[in-house]
C-alpha cells in the first residue's frame, strides 16, 4: 500500500510538471506566434516597397536612356539645327542629369528597404526556432508523461528554454542566430 502511494505521488509530481511546462510553453508560443505573425507582415511590406522602388528605378534608367539617346540622334541629325531643335538640345543634358540623381536616389531607397527586410528575416528566423523547439518540448512533455520518465522531461525542459531564448532574443531584438541550423533549415 505504502508503494502504491509512492508511486502515485511520484506520478502525480511528474504530471504536475508536465502540465505546468505544457502550460508556460504554451502561453509563450501563443504570444510570439503573434509577433512572428507580424513581422512577417512588415516583411512584406518591405519587400514590396523594394520591389515598387527597383521597378521606379528601372523606368528610371529607361527614361536616362531614351532621353541620352534622344540628345545623340538630335545632334547627329542637326548640322544647322533650328531654334526649336536648338532648344530641345539644350534641355536634354538638364533632364539626362535629373534621371542619372532619380536613379541613384531610388537605388538607395531600394537597398534600405532590402536592409529592412533583411533585418526583419533575421527576426522572423528567431521566432520560427522559438516555435521549433516549443513544439518539441511540448511533444517530449506528453511524452514524459506517459511514460513517467523525468530524464525525458528534463530533456523537454531543455528545448524548452532553447525555444524560450529565442523568443526572448527576438522580442529583444538581440543578435542570437544559430546561422548553422537556420542554414540547414531553409
Amino acid at each position: 500500500m505504502e508503494v502504491e502511494l509512492k508511486a502515485e505521488g511520484h506520478a502525480r509530481a511528474l504530471n504536475n510538471a508536465v502540465a505546468i511546462t505544457v502550460v508556460a510553453l504554451s502561453v509563450v508560443m501563443a504570444v510570439s506566434k503573434i509577433k512572428d505573425d507580424n513581422i512577417v507582415q512588415a516583411m512584406q511590406s518591405a519587400k514590396a516597397d523594394a520591389l515598387d522602388t527597383w521597378n521606379e528605378y528601372q523606368a528610371e534608367r529607361l527614361k536616362l536612356h531614351f532621353a541620352e539617346q534622344s540628345l545623340m540622334m538630335a545632334k547627329l541629325q542637326t548640322a544647322a539645327p533650328a531654334a526649336d531643335v536648338q532648344a530641345a538640345i539644350a534641355g536634354l543634358p538638364a533632364t539626362i542629369a535629373h534621371y542619372e540623381q532619380a536613379s541613384k536616389d531610388l537605388a538607395e531607397k531600394a537597398k534600405g528597404f532590402q536592409a529592412e527586410y533583411d533585418a526583419l528575416n533575421f527576426r522572423d528566423d528567431q521566432f520560427d526556432l522559438s516555435d521549433a523547439g516549443l513544439a518539441i518540448s511540448l511533444s517530449l512533455a506528453a511524452v514524459a508523461a506517459l511514460t513517467g520518465l523525468w530524464w525525458l522531461l528534463g530533456i523537454s525542459w531543455l528545448f524548452g528554454a532553447g525555444g524560450l531564448v529565442m523568443a526572448l532574443a527576438g522580442f529583444a531584438g538581440w543578435s542570437i542566430h544559430p546561422d548553422w541550423l537556420v542554414g540547414i533549415l531553409t
